[in-house]
């Protein structure tokens, strides 16, 4: 296999109120994804299923990010997530923290070439 890294988008999202770390996490894929569509699969003559997309997110609390959560934000391909602490908790006069989290998505597909 020759897999290739063909492209990185980098996000970021928040829960303002409810410090919900998995929905910070989803917001910050979405604002990633949205940035622009992945189309890479397709200039290479491949199937989007094909394509290997890992996702690492950044959070103060990492344990308490659901990553199967995430996972289920792609329509198509294999995603891997991996939650590393980072990302920021925001102290608040009254109530929870404002959760910030950090998301850098890499897209790779096996173009059969050799390495």
């Amino acid at each position: 296999m020759a897999i290739k890294r063909l492209l990185t988008e980098f996000g970021m999202g928040s829960s303002l109120r409810r410090r919900d770390y998995t929905e910070a996490a989803i917001r910050a894929v979405r604002d990633a994804l949205w940035h622009n569509s992945i189309n890479i699969a397709e200039l290479f003559g491949k199937e989007k299923t094909a394509m290997l997309i890992d996702v690492k997110i950044g959070v103060q609390k990492p344990a308490s990010v659901n990553r199967k959560m995430v996972s289920e934000v792609f329509p198509y391909g294999k995603v891997k997530v991996k939650v590393v602490q980072g990302g920021l908790d925001v102290p608040r006069p009254v109530g929870n923290p404002t959760v910030i989290a950090n998301v850098a998505i890499s897209v790779s597909l096996d173009l059969g070439i050799p390495q």
